[in-house]
């Protein structure tokens, strides 16, 4: 079971960039589905998470009405739309999957990406 995390890079502060998160070896079905941040130095922090259904949505408050997080089940694919840039948000982004929202939030979940950087510049 992976989850494969893609779509990072270097971008100018305002700049957008998109991440996928891959799944392979199962479905996930009825799993929530969450991203993840650690930037050097720091504790990985929750950044957004969407129900299997995709009829809900969470957010970090640092990240809302910046961020936007979706998911194609057919594709059994996850994204993270990432616009309006800013250097704070530099770090590596970890995708991740758990049956309970409560353990996804908190960073507990079995199952993880191996991570993509994300490098916003000034």
């Amino acid at each position: 079971v992976q989850l494969q995390a893609s779509g990072g890079g270097l971008v100018q502060a305002g700049g957008s960039l998109r991440l996928s998160c891959a799944a392979s070896g199962r479905t996930f079905d009825y799993y929530f589905m969450g991203w993840f941040r650690q930037a050097p130095g720091k504790e990985r922090e929750f950044v957004a998470a969407i129900t299997w259904s995709g009829s809900s949505t969470y957010y970090a408050d640092s990240v809302k009405g910046r961020f936007t997080i979706s998911r194609d089940n057919a594709k059994n694919t996850r994204y993270l739309q990432m616009n309006s840039l800013k250097p704070e948000d530099t770090a590596v982004y970890y995708c991740a999957a758990d049956r309970n929202l409560s353990q996804l939030r908190r960073g507990v979940s079995n199952y993880w990406g191996q991570g993509t950087q994300v490098t916003v510049s000034s």
